[in-house]
């Protein structure tokens, strides 16, 4: 009997199209705990203004999604990057980096945190009158999630002070925090399509 060429079926792709990684650093500077919400006040301004411009950008965005099916590109690529600057900074806020945030919406270079997301090509015309709701599961999880990462953060102050480190198991608490209140505001602003995953990742 002839033997049959085996059929290599295509692999399922696994990985959310939102992802946010953080790399542990292995010792923290012991004092700059004390000062970081202080460093961070141009940043604050900053980010005010840009939450201005996001709303207004949502706004248009929600009609063009409405009317087209689709998220206007450079828009998208806009509101991802708010994202990603704020990301940045609350990063640094709780003490999970000591690299100062970049004042850019693009990727930088040494980013100790990082968020990349794909552009949904298709928005269903619904979605922005109902991602709201539909998120709502989700971020309830993502909240209490985001409050341990703060809880987490205090007991970082002291063992960064004391130690100049965040023990392993509380980095990957905080990490999981940011990563799932990221992606519940993606898909809060339509800006992924995909329901976020109730899963937890390991880097």
């Amino acid at each position: 009997m002839e033997e049959q060429p085996l059929t290599v079926l295509p692999r399922a792709r696994t990985t959310y199209p939102v992802t946010v990684e953080a790399d542990p650093q292995a010792e923290y500077s012991q004092f700059l705990p004390l000062a970081k919400w202080l460093l961070l006040i141009p940043h604050y301004v900053v980010l005010f203004l840009l939450g201005v411009a996001a709303g207004l950008v949502t706004f248009i965005a929600f009609f063009a999604t409405i009317i087209t099916g689709r998220y206007p590109r450079w828009m998208w690529e806009f509101m991802v990057g708010v994202q990603r600057w704020g990301l940045r900074v609350v990063a640094y806020l709780l003490l999970m980096t000591d690299r100062y945030p970049a004042f850019s919406l693009e990727p930088a270079p040494g980013d100790a945190i990082r968020l990349n997301a794909v552009y949904p090509e298709q928005v269903e015309r619904w979605r922005p009158l109902v991602t709201w709701l539909l998120v709502v599961p989700y971020a309830l999880v993502a909240a209490l999630l985001f409050a341990v990462t703060q809880i987490c953060a205090i007991i970082a102050f002291f063992t960064i002070l004391f130690t100049r480190r965040i023990p392993a198991d509380i980095q990957a608490l905080m990490r999981e925090g940011l990563r799932w209140q990221t992606r519940a505001n993606l898909y809060l602003y339509w800006l992924s399509t995909e329901y976020p995953p109730f899963r937890w990742e390991e880097e």
